[in-house]
């Protein structure tokens, strides 16, 4: 895994960003696994910037996202559907049918894991994923366990996840109970992967990542299995 340690979160941004844009510049109709979140907020910016300068071209881009709540409407505000648009889509040439989230409003989740997994392998796996990684080493909706699932599937969010959402939404009983995600098998066919974290937060989950070894209790140890990963991080998070 290759470790780049930038100053601060707007050289954090800027570096991943041009990861992403040297993909798109040797591969015009590259495949981005993307994801949503705080973290790759400032890169996504930065690539906009980019698109907006002549740099880099979406006009022939696919993009695959990690996942999404179960159940919501892609309209809803807090569906990763919506950050992605706001974040990214409606800013760029990109021609948005070709731009995929899971649907969080499927009649049938189960189904819909299943169909998303097929159109992710029908596409041969992305280009290049971004990650981030949670404060527990848990990549996309793969949280710690003594199992995980390879492929996308439907899966309860935990409590903790629940209660730290409940923020965004008008009540907690309004807070989606289920997320369709991406599996680490799934992420791991990626051809090229970028895991970005920032401050001292993400420090111990970095770290755990870092050793080598392989737990399902830190999900992106699994990262340690692929042959062509990068660690975008700033200061605060490497040096804890």
């Amino acid at each position: 895994m290759k470790v780049i340690v930038c100053k601060d979160y707007a050289e954090m941004s800027a570096k991943s960003a041009e990861i992403v844009a040297d993909v798109m510049k040797k591969k015009p109709n590259a495949v981005l696994g993307l994801a949503t979140g705080s973290t790759p907020e400032g890169m996504y910016a930065k690539l906009a910037e980019m698109n907006k300068a002549g740099e880099i071209d979406f006009s022939q881009v696919t993009t695959v996202n990690l996942d999404e709540y179960y159940p919501i409407s892609p309209d809803n505000d807090q569906s990763y559907r919506y950050f992605m648009n706001k974040n990214l889509f409606d800013k760029v040439n990109i021609d948005k049918t070709h731009t995929h989230v899971p649907q969080g409003s499927a009649a049938d989740g189960e189904a819909e894991a299943k169909r998303y997994e097929a159109f992710v392998r029908s596409l041969g796996g992305a280009d290049i994923q971004v990650l981030g990684i949670g404060r527990n080493g848990h990549i996309a909706f793969n949280e710690p366990d003594t199992e995980l699932v390879p492929a996308t599937h439907i899966t309860s969010l935990t409590e903790d996840t629940i209660d730290a959402n409940a923020r965004f939404f008008a009540s907690a009983a309004d807070v989606p109970t289920k997320a369709l995600t991406m599996g680490m098998g799934t992420i791991l066919s990626a051809k090229k992967i970028i895991i970005l974290a920032n401050g001292k937060g993400k420090h111990d989950a970095v770290m755990q990542m870092l050793k080598g070894t392989v737990t399902t209790s830190c999900p992106a140890s699994f990262l340690n299995l692929h042959d062509d990963v990068v660690l975008v991080c700033d200061e605060a998070c490497y040096n804890g």
